[in-house]
């Protein structure tokens, strides 16, 4: 069982920057994979970023690249989302999940808000 905190949410105006962080219980975070998924109003939810269990690879959505870092410190069973240049269409609950085989865990989400 993973239990997930997530925090650094907020309201940020349009080029701002926003760290969210995930913490997770447990022994065995480093074998998780890590991933951000968000969930604005009336969408579904949509895979952000991820990052291997050793932190070797990682992959964005579209929207997210070249703005967006996930990374990840297995010491602190800590995972991150650097939000930069955010935008507007940027707003939504943003969840994290860790993954191993067929098991899911997920956060209870934290809400970011870009004004224009």
């Amino acid at each position: 069982q993973v239990q997930l905190v997530e925090s650094g949410g907020g309201l940020v105006q349009a080029g701002g920057s926003l760290r969210l962080s995930c913490a997770a219980s447990g022994r065995t975070f480093s074998s998780y994979t890590m991933s951000w998924y968000r969930q604005a109003p009336g969408k579904e939810r949509e895979l952000v970023a991820a990052i291997s269990s050793a932190g070797g690879s990682t992959n964005y959505a579209d929207s997210a690249k070249g703005r967006f870092t996930i990374s990840r410190d297995d010491a602190k069973n800590t995972v991150y989302l650097q939000m930069n240049s955010l935008k507007p269409e940027d707003t939504a609950v943003y969840y994290c999940k860790a993954n191993r085989g067929f098991r899911d865990y997920w956060g209870q989400g934290t809400q970011v808000t870009v004004s224009s």
